[in-house]
């Protein structure tokens, strides 16, 4: 029994991705390189401190190997049979720490355990992953049935609602990079696509939205949104319903009144060209209706329910950004679109972060030589601003082979993906996948002043122990799966 023990461990050994361990380890290594560099204090003589951010940040290090090596030695059919364990599990802790006295910068995210501090949000991704992967891999299951569909969302929903509960919006943003490895695995395109639509009826409502269009009563922002409400539903009728003459019939009829209008507005009576584009939108919504009941094809029905929810939110856009979400959110948003400046509040991080990248040039001031980071310009630049810091310290060149560190890791991942012979570890990889390619996307978008600043960890690179033992045990967890792939089962 020792003996076959023995020989499956060599054989997970010899079956491991070891370029993926490689990629992870120079991560590690060039993040606790950036963790120094942010941390550090002109003066200190010792960075190996354990009374220090960089010698603390030695110790996550460590132990997330040593927790990584423990991952690997474990068989991999334990993560398919405990999935919904582990899940339920992270579940209880997620929502007791909603009740969790210790609130830390307005969050109560955080279980403070002595004087250890611990995020449940981040373990909450790894089980998330292992049980939306347990339930897509059972028999029957199918992502075109509606139920199935909405069983695999709720699961994936249940912890962003208890992390939100929390007040810890960027933690739950994260989760809707799950939505990813759903299109992958056959979720239809206009789902993603609509959620892109949405966005940008967002981003171009609320900007443009005190624009006039050429000096008429017509707000630009409404006008361009509910055009692009006319023209998208154009769009999915000629890619869903395969019926040109129907297309060209809609933009005609959508674009040639809205043209009409604009003309009577501009050079006859001034008037809101938007409560045309209304009327059109009722026209346009009655139409489709009636080539649902013609033709029963329940496509239009789902086109329908696309026109009436762009409008719907077109509507609600303005009442989200000003009622519901928090000031501080909405300075961000604000900031983010170029509505407000606050150079002091709310966009002061950006834009400081800005400048720390702007002076490392081309090559970089050098380890310990960013005068931005070293004098603290830069708030939380050792945790979600750490981008900064490369790009001080390493300039344009240090932050491009960090970016294409990742890029070697997210393609690795998909290629670690595709090669699984089950559907579980396949689900399973590309929600890893996901869920770095978010994380990565997200925080260099911040620190650029691209995104939203969501306060969201760079991957192998903040300080912070919770998140890279998250991302370690997310990612090794994978790696063991893979490592069982051509392994004989008794």
């Amino acid at each position: 029994m020792a003996q076959e023990t023995g020989r499956r461990q060599n054989s997970v050994l010899r079956s491991l991705d070891w370029w993926t361990i490689g990629i992870y380890l120079a991560l590690l290594v060039f993040g606790w390189i950036s963790v120094c560099g942010a941390s550090y204090n002109y003066g200190d003589t010792d960075i190996f401190s354990l009374g220090s951010r960089s010698g603390m940040q030695i110790v996550w290090i460590g132990t997330s190997i040593v927790l990584g090596f423990v991952i690997l030695m474990l068989d991999d059919r334990f993560y398919d049979t405990f999935s919904y364990v582990i899940y339920a599990a992270l579940l209880l802790l997620l929502f007791a720490t909603i009740f969790n006295p210790h609130q830390i910068k307005g969050s109560r995210s955080w279980l403070v355990l002595g004087p250890l501090r611990l995020q449940p949000a981040e373990f909450a991704k790894f089980a998330t992953a292992l049980a939306v992967s347990k339930l897509m891999s059972t028999y029957g299951f199918s992502i075109h049935q509606w139920k199935h569909f909405a069983a695999a969302c709720a699961v994936v929903v249940l912890p962003m609602l208890f992390i939100i509960g929390q007040r810890e919006t960027g933690s739950a943003l994260v989760y809707s990079a799950f939505f990813l490895m759903f299109y992958r695995e056959g979720m239809p395109g206009s789902v993603l696509f609509t959620a892109v639509a949405m966005v940008i009826y967002f981003v171009v409502g609320i900007k443009y939205e005190e624009v006039f269009l050429w000096g008429m009563p017509t707000s630009l922002g409404k006008f361009v949104v509910l055009l692009l409400v006319h023209v998208f539903t154009a769009g999915m009728v000629y890619t869903y319903c395969k019926d040109r003459r129907q297309t060209w019939i809609i933009l005609l009829y959508t674009v040639g009144a809205t043209a009409l209008a604009l003309f009577f507005s501009k050079f006859v009576i001034p008037f809101d060209v938007v409560w045309v584009q209304l009327a059109v939108s009722a026209l346009l919504i009655g139409y489709l209706i009636y080539g649902w009941l013609s033709t029963r094809l329940r496509t239009y029905l789902y086109i329908v329910l696309f026109a009436v929810g762009s409008i719907a939110f077109f509507n609600l856009a303005d009442f989200v950004l000003n009622d519901v979400m928090e000031p501080h959110q909405r300075v961000r948003i604000n900031v983010l679109l170029g509505l407000d400046e606050d150079l002091a509040g709310a966009g002061y991080n950006v834009h400081q972060s800005e400048i720390a990248i702007g002076s490392g040039g081309l090559q970089g001031k050098g380890f310990l030589n960013g005068t931005q980071t070293k004098l603290k310009f830069v708030p939380e630049q050792d945790t979600d601003f750490i981008f900064c810091t490369v790009g001080e310290e390493e300039g344009f060149v240090g932050s491009a082979g960090v970016l294409l560190l990742f890029l070697l890791l997210i393609l690795r991942l998909i290629h670690l993906a595709e090669r699984q012979p089950f559907k579980f570890g396949r689900v399973y990889g590309y929600c890893v996948l996901s869920i770095f390619l978010f994380h990565v996307f997200i925080n260099v978008g911040m620190v650029l002043g691209l995104t939203p600043v969501i306060g969201i960890p760079l991957p192998f690179f903040s300080y912070g122990g919770s998140s890279l033992w998250g991302f370690t045990i997310l990612l090794f967890i994978f790696l063991r799966i893979d490592a069982g792939r051509n392994l004989v089962r008794n």
